[in-house]
């Protein structure tokens, strides 16, 4: 069984809802990704979307599109993002899936990042442009080095639909929340709970829900009908305010912990509740 389907056996045995955190490689320096990392860890993420800086991150929102620029300008690349899993192995047992536009792994090449990839010590990876039309090539690939696939499913999406995409799915099913980029808004969307509620009479896989969540009341909201929450602006937003001061890692497992403990069951309640 591999780090991600552990995890979430455990979050299930425990009653807890899982906490995926997202941290752009490289910003704001890739030799200080390790220690971020195992800040948010400290502070009670279950898995991490280590996100590869893209040029033209059009799904992203300005916290995360100036997160890519700043990793870029620092020289982050495909082969950095690796080598920090790699460094990250060496210290933590956290899940990691590699989050990247198809660009970046089309010019690598399915084959060879697959290989590299799961050298490196990641778990799985989420391209959020690859349609699953086209995926086949990518999916054997990712089979064959045994990496766990992740897709991305929207309220826009037919019942239909979000079933061909938990089937092509191993790891879990990324919901998004509400349309548009990423970023964190004031309320949990109206339409993530419906959306969640169609997506478990399609599959039986984990369901993640994320964009836009970026509280402890936004976890407290979602968490009933998840399986995980994904945060990820709110993050950038601590590492774009703190990229220069010696407690960013401090600031970034706060965080985490606080998030984190809308997430867990409340005193008393059952496992698995």
């Amino acid at each position: 069984m591999n780090r991600i389907a552990q995890t979430f056996r455990r979050l299930e045995a425990s009653g807890e809802k899982g906490l995926i955190a997202y941290l752009t490689a490289g910003d704001p320096a890739p030799d200080r990704t390790v220690e971020l990392i195992l800040a948010l860890e400290a502070g009670g993420a279950d898995i991490l979307e280590l996100g590869v800086p893209f040029s033209d991150p059009m799904a992203d929102g300005p916290v995360i599109q100036k997160a890519s620029e700043r990793a870029l300008k620092a020289g982050t690349t495909l082969p950095k993002v690796l080598d920090i899993i790699r460094e990250t192995r060496k210290r933590s047992q956290l899940p990691i899936i590699v989050f990247s536009y198809l660009n970046p792994i089309l010019r690598y090449g399915f084959e060879r990042f697959a290989e590299d990839a799961a050298a490196a010590g990641a778990d799985g990876a989420l391209l959020t442009d690859l349609s699953i039309e086209a995926a086949e090539p990518y999916l054997a690939q990712m089979r064959k080095h045994e990496l766990a696939t992740v897709f991305l499913g929207a309220q826009t999406s037919t019942d239909e639909r979000l079933k061909q995409l938990a089937d092509a799915s191993t790891g879990f099913l990324y919901l998004v929340s509400t349309a548009g980029v990423t970023g964190m808004r004031d309320a949990v969307s109206n339409s993530a709970v419906p959306l969640l509620e169609r997506a478990r009479k399609q599959t039986a896989i984990p369901l993640a829900v994320g964009f836009g969540l970026s509280k402890r009341e936004h976890m407290e909201a979602v968490a009933p009908h998840c399986d995980a929450a994904i945060v990820g602006s709110a993050f950038m937003r601590v590492v774009e305010q703190n990229q220069h001061a010696p407690d960013l890692a401090q600031k970034l497992e706060a965080l985490a912990s606080e998030l984190k403990s809308g997430l867990r069951a409340p005193a008393g309640a059952p496992a698995g509740a």
